[in-house]
């Protein structure tokens, strides 16, 4: 159970040895607290006096009569660490509340010990992210902005990092902020009229809230629409290499890893199990899955790979298609191109360094029968190649083998996620499962709105869905939330933070 009023205690940087080891103490006692551990070079306390936004040099030591008196070999007590003392005075502070923290040695030992004369001078263990917590709670930060701290933490590449900091800056927070005025303004409009009719009129108005939910739902839709690119950013491109047995898939994957990862011989359906990488290509990260190569086999173990590889390259966001360009095509790339049909794909024509049997033609006429039914001979190769061009398909020659055409793959790699379906720019762009759940049950209470206008029904209908609508946008910043969605929120959090 927390309690509000307790002053809590963990340390805030990893566990580990390192340079630098940080206890964090918040609340009211927790300048006295450190007043009663931190002494200078002569033995006295000045952690209270300190002036707010300062940092103090001194020692913790531990006292004969106070705490761990086990510890103590002097009558004036043991020297533990010598430290740096950043003291924060409330309301300018993280949390709102008077905030110590204690710069020790970066030792686990030495961090640990002084983690534990915090706590035995009347500081409680810190639950996970109760500090962060209680900046909610205090009114510092909103609760979308507080879910930004966990999102910055965990970012796992340079633009999940700025997506995190945008909605840290309170840029996704303005925007709710300002759509619920304009909905409370509505709400407030309606009840004066019903409340007053005599000199408020309701004449024309719903013609007026209808171009008004107009508005706000084409707001909240491109809110919407930017939730899939944002769930990219923040966990990565699902990347999936797909392709027949002896492809070369597994030898990209090594290419792209700059090391021997996968297993790599001359032997058909080597991989039979999914592989998983996470790589960073230019910023861009991507959960790279190698699979068993596509082909009908008797092989138990081989088909269940298959049938993995089927199963990845449904939900993937992106499709690395390994093409053998030294064997001709074949059923199991019809197979293969069903599979990714629809999805967004890069073909990779590897091999290039032996004798070609596969033209970028031959793959676009076998696409086209795939997609169409029927082959299409009477097709002329430039109006293959235009096709190509309209289409937008991608084609890569690539020698896995002598590590050619990795920068064009991550060229292309990089001009699909800044130019293509997955553009990212200086909009609001939501990453958060939460904040996409509440937008769409807004878009639908406006909705509500609109099919009330249209059937007639009495001004008090609209103020209903109004209300949902706002109370559905005010949860994303915590100011419609119960207590249990703010305790499993910041139970997510890392100790300390």
């Amino acid at each position: 159970m927390t309690f509000q009023n307790d002053t809590i205690a963990a340390i805030a940087t990893a566990l580990s040895d390192s340079g630098i080891g940080i206890v964090r103490i918040s609340g009211d006692k927790a300048i006295e607290i450190a007043d009663i551990l931190i002494r200078s070079k002569s033995g006295k306390r000045f952690i209270a006096s300190a002036k707010s936004h300062t940092i103090q040099y001194g020692f913790v030591v531990c006292e004969k009569d106070g705490i761990l008196e086990n510890e103590m070999d002097t009558k004036s007590g043991k020297m533990i660490d010598e430290v740096m003392v950043s003291v924060f005075r409330a309301p300018k502070s993280y949390t709102k509340e008077d905030v110590v923290e204690i710069n020790c040695h970066g030792g686990v030992l030495v961090t640990k010990k002084v983690l534990e004369l915090v706590l035995h001078s009347g500081a409680r263990l810190a639950e996970p992210g109760e500090f962060t917590k209680r900046a909610f709670l205090n009114g510092r930060i909103d609760l979308a902005e507080a879910e930004a701290v966990m999102d910055l933490i965990h970012s796992k590449n340079e633009m999940a990092m700025k997506a995190s900091t945008s909605q840290l800056r309170g840029d996704l927070s303005n925007k709710i902020r300002l759509l619920r005025e304009e909905i409370l303004y509505e709400i407030a409009f309606i009840e004066s009229a019903l409340d007053d009719p005599e000199h408020i009129s309701l004449d024309g108005y719903p013609e007026r809230l209808n171009g008004k939910c107009d508005h706000l739902i084409s707001e909240v839709q491109r809110l919407l629409d930017s939730a899939e690119n944002g769930r990219m950013v923040k966990e990565g491109i699902s990347t999936v290499i797909l392709g027949k047995p002896n492809a070369g898939k597994s030898s990209l994957l090594n290419m792209i890893l700059g090391q021997e990862r996968a297993i790599v011989t001359d032997v058909a359906g080597t991989t039979r199990d999914a592989l998983e990488e996470y790589v960073n290509l230019r910023g861009i990260h991507l959960n790279m899955i190698d699979t068993a190569g596509i082909r009908d086999t008797d092989d138990l173990v081989e088909k269940i790979g298959v049938e993995k590889a089927r199963k990845y390259a449904m939900d993937a966001d992106l499709i690395l298609y390994v093409v053998d360009t030294s064997v001709a095509l074949d059923d199991n790339d019809k197979e293969i191109l069903s599979m990714i049909n629809g999805k967004k794909t890069i073909f990779l024509l590897n091999k290039s360094d032996l004798e070609q049997k596969v033209s970028e033609n031959d793959i676009l006429s076998l696409l086209h029968f795939v997609e169409d039914g029927n082959q299409k001979d009477s097709m002329k190769e430039n109006s293959l190649k235009s096709e190509k061009m309209e289409s937008g398909i991608s084609m890569i020659s690539t020698s896995a083998a002598l590590g050619e055409g990795l920068d064009l793959l991550e060229k292309e790699i990089e001009k699909l996620f800044f130019h293509g379906d997955v553009k990212q720019n200086d909009q609001v762009m939501i990453t958060n499962l939460r904040h996409k759940q509440e937008l769409e049950n807004a878009k639908n209470a406006l909705l509500l709105v609109k099919k009330s206008l249209e059937d007639g029904m009495p001004e008090d209908f609209y103020s209903i869905d109004l209300m949902q609508a706002y109370a559905s946008l005010g949860s994303i910043v915590g100011e419609e939330v119960g207590d249990d969605l703010v305790d499993e929120i910041f139970s997510k959090f890392c100790m300390g933070k």
